[in-house]
C-alpha cells in the first residue's frame, strides 16, 4: 500500500472553518449567563475573584473560570485589582435597569438545549452530555463504546491531516529517535510526526476500542512500519513503555481536569527517558488569560461535555513544573492550536 503524504500544505487555509465549530458553543454559554442566570446584573453589584463568584452564584470553580476567560475574551468582563468587573458595554447593555439592556433579546434563546446545559454544568461541575445527547453518555464513559468512539475518532482524525503535519513542522525532533503518542486516538499525530521527521519511530497508546480503530487506520495509511499501536490506559504508569525519548499529547490535556492532567505529566516524566522531550500540542489561553476569543470560544466547548478546558501558558508552566519539566518553549502552528513543550533533564 503507497504510503499517505502527510507532508503536505493545503493550497487554501481551513482556519475560518475550524472556528466556526471550535466557537459553536461560545454563544450558548454567554445565553445562558445573560437569560437564565442574569450574571451580569449579579457581578454589576458584586466585583469579585474567582472563588467569591463560585461562593456567590453557587457555580464550581472549572467552569465559572472557563466562562470568564471568554466574557474577558469577549470584552464584557475586566479584571481590576484580582476581582473581576462588568466592563462598560456589559454594564450598559447586559445589567438589568438599564434602558439599552438586551436581556429580553436574548431569552428566545434560553430553552436552546446547550444553553440549558450550562446552568447545569455551572452549578455542578460535571459535564453535559456529548452535543447534548441525553441517551448517550458522559464523553469520556462513551469512549469506551465502539459506536461513539468509532464516531469520535473519524471527527478527530479528519482535523489532524491538517493540524498533524502543521503540529509535526513545528517541533525540532532531530535529536530524539522514539515517540510515545499518549492517548494518540487514530495515530494521525504520531504518522505526521515521522512522516516529517524520517528517523522516528512511534507508539501509540490508546484504551481499547480506540487502539484496534487506530491500528487498522495507521496500516491504511501506510504508515505500520513506523507507527504501532499498543492498548493501554495513559493514566496508569505502568502501561508506559520506558524506552522513549519524545512523549507527545494532542488534543489531549484539554480533556481533563488539574488532578488528571498532574497525573498524566507526573506518569510521562517518570517514563521518559532523561534528556527526552515532551510535547503538548493543544489550544492554549495567553499567559493573563484575557484570549484569544477563539480559544475560548473553543475552552467553552470543551467545558460543556468534557472535564478540561483550554489550559492557559502560566497553568501549563506550573503544571509542568509540578511534575519535574524544564525549559518550557511556546510556538503557533495552525488553526489557534499551538505546542508547548519542556524537558527532562
Amino acid at each position: 500500500m503507497s504510503r499517505l503524504d502527510l507532508t503536505r500544505v493545503p493550497d487554501t487555509d481551513p482556519t475560518f472553518i475550524y472556528r466556526q465549530r471550535d466557537g459553536l458553543y461560545g454563544v450558548d454559554l454567554l445565553t445562558a449567563a445573560i437569560a437564565r442566570l442574569d450574571f451580569f446584573s449579579w457581578l454589576a453589584a458584586n466585583p469579585s475573584d474567582l472563588g467569591g463568584i463560585c461562593a456567590g452564584c453557587g457555580f464550581k470553580e472549572r467552569p465559572t473560570d472557563v466562562m470568564l476567560t471568554l466574557f474577558t475574551a469577549m470584552g464584557l468582563v475586566e479584571l481590576q485589582d484580582g476581582k473581576f468587573h462588568v466592563s462598560a458595554p456589559a454594564a450598559e447593555h447586559l445589567v438589568s435597569g438599564s434602558p439599552f439592556n438586551l436581556a429580553p433579546y436574548y431569552a428566545s434563546l434560553k430553552e436552546r438545549p446547550i444553553a440549558k446545559d450550562y446552568e447545569n454544568v455551572l452549578r455542578t461541575g460535571k459535564t453535559a452530555n456529548w452535543s447534548s445527547l441525553k441517551d448517550e453518555k458522559a464523553w469520556a464513559q462513551a469512549m469506551e463504546t465502539e459506536p461513539f468512539a468509532s464516531q469520535f475518532t473519524a471527527a478527530m482524525d479528519c482535523r489532524g491531516f491538517y493540524l498533524g503535519p502543521a503540529m509535526a513542522r513545528a517541533v525540532d525532533a532531530k535529536p530524539f529517535s522514539k515517540l510515545l503518542d499518549l492517548g494518540g486516538g487514530s495515530g494521525i499525530y504520531a504518522c505526521a510526526l515521522t512522516a516529517n521527521h524520517p528517523h522516528l519511530r512511534a507508539t501509540v497508546i490508546d484504551k481499547p476500542p480506540v487502539d484496534k480503530l487506530a491500528r487498522k487506520l495507521v496500516a491504511e495509511r501506510g504508515y505500520e512500519d513506523r507507527v504501532d499501536v499498543v492498548a493501554g490506559d495513559m493514566f496508569k504508569a505502568e502501561n508506559l513503555p520506558t524506552d522513549c525519548d519524545l512523549h507527545l499529547y494532542s488534543n489531549v490535556l484539554h480533556d481533563w481536569d488539574f488532578p488528571e492532567v498532574r497525573k498524566l505529566l507526573a506518569n510521562s516524566f517518570a517514563a521518559l527517558k532523561s534528556g527526552g522531550m515532551l510535547i503538548v500540542h493543544d489550544a492554549h489561553i495567553n499567559e493573563d488569560k484575557t484570549g484569544p476569543l477563539t480559544v475560548a470560544q473553543y475552552s467553552s466547548l470543551l467545558m460543556h461535555s468534557t472535564e478540561g478546558k483550554c489550559y492557559s501558558l502560566g497553568e501549563m508552566r506550573q503544571l509542568l513544573a509540578e511534575a519535574g519539566f524544564k525549559d518550557m518553549q511556546y510556538q503557533p502552528t495552525a488553526a489557534d492550536r499551538s505546542i508547548v513543550t519542556a524537558r527532562k533533564t
